[in-house]
């Protein structure tokens, strides 16, 4: 009976024992260091590389930092994703923060830089070789072939005198002053240097005679046709340099006195998407129209990669007044509940953002009353991206969240 009493115990302990729940293992998950996102929509936040389901554009990495609480609040973006996203940015530095007008103007051509190609001798206009608007030219370029009798004659004058020279060997007559005259006719009638060198080498006078260019610019006007029977001074065609346009516009009677000679503007262009370009006020015309009292202005612009053409509409910018203070670029600052905040580049190529105190400026600039000093570089394009950015690696709450002033 013993015996049976302490086997029902063993085998009481051990189903007790077999009950026990086993030691769990534990599985320590890793968060990725870096998820996809798309540079015009940084809502969007996934974890693998594809497009974006909103606007179907390739997806870019963003590589999550540091877990230090400096890390935490800078954004560091590869040379690509910059790119991608546009970011754009200025240094801080004292701009005109006065009062702001604004016109309506037209892109004009640069008249300092306009050119014409005129008829050097009397002739019939044989061949065109410019016959298109817009068309670029440049110095050396044949531009019409003409008849001419009068350049005909000139040419065998040349040419008897070269004849001269070899043959007779007159002591009383000056052949290279002959020469020299009866080349520099040629050359004031329009042929260049290479052209006299041909006609001594061959020794025949040609029916037509190709006139070269002697300007360089773009063609705006093309004055004559094949068959046209031109005299000197007759206008063949002009050209415009397109580098540097003026914008032109005008402005009451009552507010000349407010701008002057090289002040600096902001041009916009529609056309263009709204791209700001900076200019100068070139000239202001002293003369009054009769009819409506208005005056026109005249901006001086660069036009390096000739994206601007003449004819296009443009929203002049032009501030009133000296009114110089410490500022950013009105698109470089971001407000929300919280205040107002800037981002702005670290020395290392990061963003981090900087809460500020900003003043009342214009469109263009906004004054900065602290949280900034000259030299700092601010994001002027592209805040947004990088706000989105923090918000998805922080937090909503804390994206601002141990910001100074």
């Amino acid at each position: 009976m013993m015996n049976k009493i302490k086997l029902l115990a063993l085998l009481l302990t051990l189903g007790v024992a077999a009950c026990k729940p086993k030691p769990q293992q534990i599985v320590v998950k890793t968060q990725s260091k870096a998820y996809y996102t798309c540079s015009m929509h940084p809502q969007v936040h996934e974890e693998h590389d594809g497009n974006c389901p909103i606007c179907g554009m390739k997806l870019i990495k963003v590589e999550l930092t540091g877990s230090s609480d400096k890390a935490a609040d800078r954004i560091t973006l590869t040379a690509t994703q910059l790119q991608l996203a546009g970011i754009q940015t200025d240094t801080v530095r004292k701009e005109n923060i006065g009062s702001e007008k604004m016109l309506t103007g037209t892109v004009t051509a640069d008249e300092n830089t306009a050119q014409e190609m005129s008829a050097r001798i009397t002739g019939r206009i044989q061949q065109l070789f410019i016959r298109t608007i817009g068309e670029k030219i440049s110095m050396g370029q044949p531009v019409y072939s003409i008849y001419s009798e009068d350049l005909q004659e000139a040419e065998k004058e040349y040419l008897l005198a070269k004849q001269q020279q070899k043959i007779l060997h007159n002591p009383d007559v000056d052949y290279l002053q002959l020469i020299s005259a009866a080349e520099n006719k040629l050359q004031l009638w329009g042929l260049s240097a290479t052209q006299i060198k041909s006609l001594a080498a061959s020794g025949k006078v040609s029916a037509t005679t190709t006139v070269l260019s002697k300007i360089n610019g773009t063609v705006s006007e093309v004055t004559v046709h094949e068959g046209d029977y031109v005299t000197e001074g007759m206008s063949i065609l002009k050209t415009q340099t397109l580098n540097n346009l003026w914008v032109q516009a005008q402005i009451y009677a009552s507010e000349t006195g407010n701008y002057k000679e090289n002040d600096p503007v902001s041009v916009a262009f529609p056309d263009l998407g709204g791209q700001l370009i900076k200019g100068k006020v070139a000239f202001i015309n002293p003369e009054l129209s009769d009819a409506s009292k208005v005056d026109l202005i005249r901006i001086s612009i660069p036009n390096p990669q000739g994206l601007i053409r003449p004819g296009m509409l443009a929203y002049i910018s032009i501030t009133n007044g000296n009114n110089q203070s410490l500022a950013v670029p009105a698109s470089a600052i971001l407000m929300d509940g919280n205040g107002n905040m800037v981002w702005v580049k670290n020395s290392d190529g990061s963003f981090s953002p900087k809460m500020i105190k900003p003043g009342i400026g214009n469109s263009n600039y906004v004054p900065i009353l602290s949280g900034l000093n000259p030299g700092d570089i601010v994001v002027t394009n592209g805040a947004y991206l990088l706000n989105s950015e923090a918000i998805f690696k922080n937090g909503s709450d804390k994206s601002m969240a141990g910001m100074k002033m």
